[in-house]
């Protein structure tokens, strides 16, 4: 008997087994699975009412608040596809977004909406906008919208597990974002090797850290909503805010950049609030060191868990848990272990090859790229078969990270194939930032890579050749790509050089760039 793996499924599990359990914090307001499960089937009815039929893209624009949780439920129900928007953006990439995905109705959280205001009537099949917060012009506000609707069982269109559940955008190597497609089947299996990996239970209370929009939260949506844990929302990544929830509601789990760790720890030894419960923190983005590790573990007296991933492939599918044969090791043993993106999780194998494909020794010496054949692979990129068929060959996804691979099977990464620079675990594409350097009239040529930064991680760093008798200073220059890119985005310095070294085919050699502002750090990911 085939049963197909429905996201929903996991909704209808806390329903039955913790229906009068709080599910969902949200500053004061408080609901419990019953209660968010009647909110779903009112916005499901509601989405059928404006002609969302299977298959067609909701798009989201919203912090982590119940309306952005709800709105994966009440999306799936009635077949439909969940785009979440990068909150992050600048109004010309949501309008590329929404036109590329044929989005059919938008929800925008009210403090974001002067984001899209300018491109709204730019975006002649966006049937629908409606507000999380006070009606703007021509749009619905949610609250009064929803509740126009029956909160009764939902009657949920037909679904089988290979129908695509979401439409993320990833911004890649190009200036363009991507769409990845991803199916029930691929999100409902990432749920349950995760959930066991991070060993997420009904005792859990998770602080909703990471944005939703992020890979749908790596899926946490999923798998804490079918363990039946309390989900505490979070408007804003603010380190004081952050300790005072995780004191307030016996958080025990968060998910995080290691940006945004390292401004948790620093609000921590300012603050000093009492927090006695065990409290994990799950780590993606950037591979931190050691010594942040250590850190994690004995000033704060959290454990620290690092994870692997990327959107295309759902994200997870490394842990760095220590196995039970490495507890019994010296702490900076242990703490050295964690910092890799460590090992496989169920579900997904993962190798590290060399150009020919095949893998490279267990010596934490040789260099290879990671390849994955996952139950959480994407079906593809939408309206882009070029760009599937490159990275996806032979069954295998190709990250483009490379890495090395330690004598115990522990992944570490040591650099990229693909010149992203990942910011505060933000993807930021180098060709973009670099298109719009080049349309400043006084700049010859530019070359954008990625440099060591204490708060972020890395950030951009521009090395540009001025046109002949031109002149221009960092600050215009950073002040010109505000003006197109998003602040994260934008270089945050700037080297002025009379010539860019190049291949002998006139290629820039960014590696060569790259180098000189990591030699002393070992390698080039930080």
């Amino acid at each position: 008997m085939h049963v197909p793996l429905i996201l929903t499924d996991f909704l209808d599990r806390a329903v039955k087994l913790y229906g009068e359990k709080p599910a969902v914090i949200d500053d004061e307001r408080v609901l419990t699975y019953r209660q968010m499960n009647e909110r779903v089937n009112q916005l499901s009815r509601g989405l059928q009412a404006l002609g969302v039929e299977k298959g067609d893209k909701v798009a989201y624009l919203a912090p982590n608040t119940t309306e952005m949780l709800e709105g994966f439920y009440g999306v799936f129900q009635v077949g439909a596809i969940m785009t979440p928007l990068n909150t992050r953006l600048k109004p010309a990439d949501y309008q590329f977004i929404l036109e590329h995905s044929d989005s059919k109705v938008l929800f925008v959280d009210e403090d974001l909406y002067p984001l899209v205001e300018e491109v709204l009537p730019k975006l002649p099949d966006l049937e629908q906008v409606i507000v999380h917060g006070e009606a703007k012009d021509g749009c619905l506000a949610y609250e009064a919208w929803l509740e126009t609707f029956s909160n009764d069982s939902f009657d949920r269109v037909e679904l089988e597990e290979s129908d695509i559940a979401s439409l993320l955008y990833t911004s890649g190597t190009t200036g363009n974002p991507k769409g990845v497609l991803l199916s029930h089947r691929a999100n409902y299996l990432h749920a349950l090797s995760t959930m066991h990996h991070l060993r997420v239970s009904d005792q859990d209370t998770l602080l909703h850290v990471l944005p939703m929009f992020h890979v749908n939260g790596w899926g946490s949506p999923f798998y804490y909503t079918a363990n039946g844990a309390t989900q505490v929302m979070l408007r804003k990544t603010d380190p004081k805010l952050i300790l005072e929830k995780v004191e307030k509601h016996n958080v025990s789990i968060l998910h995080m950049a290691p940006t945004v760790l390292n401004m948790v720890i620093e609000a921590y030894e300012a603050e000093r609030p009492v927090i006695e419960q065990d409290v994990r923190v799950v780590i993606a983005g950037s591979a931190p060191p050691p010594a942040f590790v250590r850190k994690v573990e004995e000033d704060l007296k959290w454990k620290f868990v690092q994870v692997y991933g990327m959107t295309e492939i759902s994200p997870l599918i490394t842990t760095s848990e220590l196995r039970s044969m490495d507890l019994d090791l010296p702490a900076e043993d242990r703490y050295r272990l964690k910092a890799k993106a460590g090992y496989e999780m169920i579900g997904s194998r993962v190798k590290v090859v060399d150009e020919l494909g095949e893998e490279v020794p267990q010596n934490g010496k040789a260099i290879g790229e990671i390849i994955t054949r996952t139950n959480g692979m994407m079906e593809g990129y939408y309206k882009n078969p070029e760009a599937t068929n490159e990275t996806i060959r032979n069954g295998w996804l190709h990250t483009g990270d490379m890495a090395v691979v330690d004598e115990g099977g522990n992944i570490e990464i040591v650099d990229r194939k693909k010149d992203v620079i990942i910011s505060g675990g933000e993807n930021i594409s180098s060709i973009e930032v670099e298109g719009a350097l080049y349309e400043h009239p006084s700049i010859l040529e530019a070359a954008v890579v990625a440099v060591p930064n204490e708060k972020w991680g890395e950030v951009p760093h521009a090395v540009v050749v001025l046109r002949d008798g031109e002149t221009l200073t960092e600050e215009e220059i950073i002040a010109f790509c505000r003006e197109k890119l998003a602040n994260f985005k934008t270089p945050k310095s700037i080297t002025f050089t009379d010539e860019l070294p190049k291949t002998a085919s006139g290629k820039i050699q960014k590696v060569v760039i790259r180098k000189s502002f990591w030699e002393d750090k070992g390698r080039m990911v930080n």
